[in-house]
C-alpha cells in the first residue's frame, strides 16, 4: 500500500514557511509581498487554499506564464503522464534513448518550417538558448573561421535568465542591466518598430542590413524573437523584418536563431511566429507552452548545415548534457500536448480569444494614464506611462476574480487556448480594473 499523503499545512504555517526559506523569482528574500497559495487548478481556473479578495478561485490569464495552453488537469494530458509514468519516469540519454523522444523529436521536426531536422532536448527555455548559442560558436569553430564569436540582436529583447541568453537581453533598462560590465559583449541594433501589421520601414531594414554586413566577420548569429518581443516590452513588429534578416543573414553568412519559446505553438496566430513571414531560421529554440505547461521543457532544433559543420570539427559532439535532457515523463506529455493542439481547431480558439480581447481592453484605451493598447493572436497588452503599482494592480484584478502578473509598465494576458467567450471578458474587466488601480 503507498504511504498516505502528508496532511496539508494549515494555510498560515506553510505562508511563514514559504518566507523564511523559499526565494520567489525576481523578488527579494524574504518576500515583500505575501503570494497566494493556489491548491489545486482545473480548466482555466485557480483554486486557491483561502479567499483573496473576495475570490477564492481565479481565471488564470497567464497560462502559468504562457505555457498552459490546454488548461490545467487536462485529461488527455493526464493520461499520457500516468501512462509514461507507470513505464518510466526518467532515464539518462546518455548512449540510451526512448520513444517518447524520438517521437517528440520527429513530430517537432514535421510541425516546424520545413529544413529544421535536428532536435536537442534540454529542460529549460534559457537553456535551449544557451545550446543554440553554443551550436552557432561551435560551427564557426568547426569550420575554420573562430573569429565569428559575436551575436548580434536587437534592443528591446527577452532571451532568459542564464549566462548567454542575459548577454542579448536588452543591456539598458531591462532586468539583466546589473550584468552589463560582466557579460560578453554583443552587438544590438535599434529595436524594430512598432506594429505587426505596420510594414517595413526601408530606412529600418537597411539599418539591420548594415548592420548584418559590416559586421558579418566577427559575427557567429544573429538571435530574435519573431514578431513578438516578450518579457522585454510585449511590442509586436512586422513580420517583414524576418525576412530582411534572413536575407542579409544568407548574403553575409551569419547564421540566424529564432526565439519562439514563448511565440511557439499557436500563440500569435501561427503555428510559429516564423511562418508568419514564410521563413526557416538556421536554430530555433522552443519551450513553455511544449508541454502545455505540465513538465519542464525545451528543445532547440537546427538545419543540417549547422549539424554537419559541427560534426566534422575538431571536437565533433555537441559538448552538452543536461542531466534530465529528453526526459520521458516530459516528452510523453509534450507528444500529447502537441497533437492535442493540432486535433482541435487552435486557429479558431486564438482567433475568437483575439477578438475578445480587442473587444473587452478597447475601453482601457481612454483610462488615465494608459499610454497604448494592443492584441495579437491569444495576447493582450494594455501599456500604461508609469510604472505598474504591481500589488495594486494585482489586488484589483483578483477582486475581477482573476489572476494576471503586470511588471514594468505593462498589464498583459495570455489567456489558455480553452478559455470562454465569458471568462475572456471577465480577464478584459480585470486587465482594466488593474490598469485603474495600477
Amino acid at each position: 500500500m503507498p504511504e498516505p499523503a502528508a496532511p496539508a499545512l494549515p494555510v498560515g504555517e506553510l505562508l511563514a514557511l514559504d518566507r523564511q526559506h523559499v526565494w520567489h523569482p525576481y523578488g527579494p528574500m524574504p518576500g515583500r509581498q505575501e503570494p497566494l497559495v493556489v491548491e489545486s487548478a482545473a480548466g482555466v481556473r485557480l483554486r486557491l487554499a483561502e479567499p483573496a479578495h473576495g475570490s477564492r478561485e481565479l481565471i488564470d490569464g497567464m497560462s502559468s506564464w504562457w505555457s498552459a495552453v490546454h488548461g490545467y488537469n487536462h485529461p488527455v494530458l493526464n493520461e499520457a503522464a500516468q501512462a509514461q509514468l507507470g513505464r518510466m519516469s526518467h532515464v539518462m540519454f546518455g548512449g540510451l534513448t526512448h520513444e517518447p523522444a524520438v517521437r517528440l523529436a520527429a513530430r517537432l521536426v514535421e510541425i516546424t518550417p520545413e529544413g529544421l531536422e535536428h532536435v536537442f532536448l534540454s529542460d529549460s527555455g534559457s537553456v535551449s538558448v544557451e545550446v543554440a548559442v553554443k551550436m552557432c560558436l561551435q560551427y564557426w569553430r568547426s569550420v575554420g573561421r573562430p573569429e565569428k564569436r559575436r551575436l548580434m540582436t536587437w534592443r528591446g529583447g527577452y532571451h532568459g535568465d542564464t549566462w548567454q541568453p542575459m548577454a542579448v537581453c536588452d543591456p539598458d533598462g531591462g532586468m539583466h542591466e546589473l550584468w552589463s560590465g560582466a557579460l560578453p559583449r554583443q552587438l544590438f541594433a535599434d529595436a524594430p518598430p512598432d506594429g505587426f501589421d505596420a510594414g517595413t520601414d526601408p530606412a529600418y531594414a537597411a539599418h539591420l542590413r548594415d548592420l548584418v554586413a559590416r559586421h558579418a566577420h566577427e559575427v557567429a548569429a544573429v538571435i530574435i524573437e519573431p514578431v513578438v518581443q516578450g518579457a522585454g516590452g510585449m511590442r509586436f513588429h512586422d513580420p517583414g523584418y524576418l525576412r530582411v534578416l534572413r536575407e542579409a543573414c544568407d548574403e553575409h553568412d551569419v547564421l540566424l536563431i529564432l526565439d519562439e519559446i514563448a511565440t511557439g505553438f499557436g500563440r500569435t496566430g501561427e503555428l510559429f511566429a516564423a511562418d508568419h513571414a514564410g521563413i526557416t531560421p538556421d536554430v530555433m529554440c522552443v519551450g513553455k507552452a511544449l508541454t502545455g505547461g505540465y513538465l519542464s521543457m525545451a528543445a532547440t532544433l537546427c538545419t543540417p548545415r549547422v549539424a554537419d559543420g559541427i560534426s566534422r570539427g575538431e571536437v565533433p559532439v555537441l559538448a552538452h548534457g543536461p542531466t534530465f535532457m529528453a526526459n520521458p515523463l516530459a516528452a510523453a506529455v509534450a507528444c500529447a500536448s502537441i497533437d492535442l493542439l493540432l486535433s482541435r481547431d487552435w486557429r479558431t480558439e486564438v482567433k475568437r480569444i483575439g477578438t475578445g480581447l480587442r473587444d473587452g481592453l478597447a475601453a482601457a484605451a481612454a483610462l488615465p494614464g494608459v499610454r497604448d493598447v494592443r492584441v495579437l493572436g491569444a495576447i493582450g497588452v494594455v501599456q500604461l506611462d508609469h510604472e505598474v503599482d504591481v500589488a495594486a494592480a494585482t489586488r484589483a484584478a483578483v477582486r475581477e476574480g482573476v489572476w494576471v502578473r503586470p511588471f514594468r509598465d505593462l498589464i498583459y494576458t495570455m489567456p489558455p487556448y480553452v478559455t470562454e467567450d465569458e471568462d475572456v471578458a471577465r480577464i478584459c474587466a480585470a486587465v482594466c480594473a488593474a490598469a485603474r488601480e495600477g
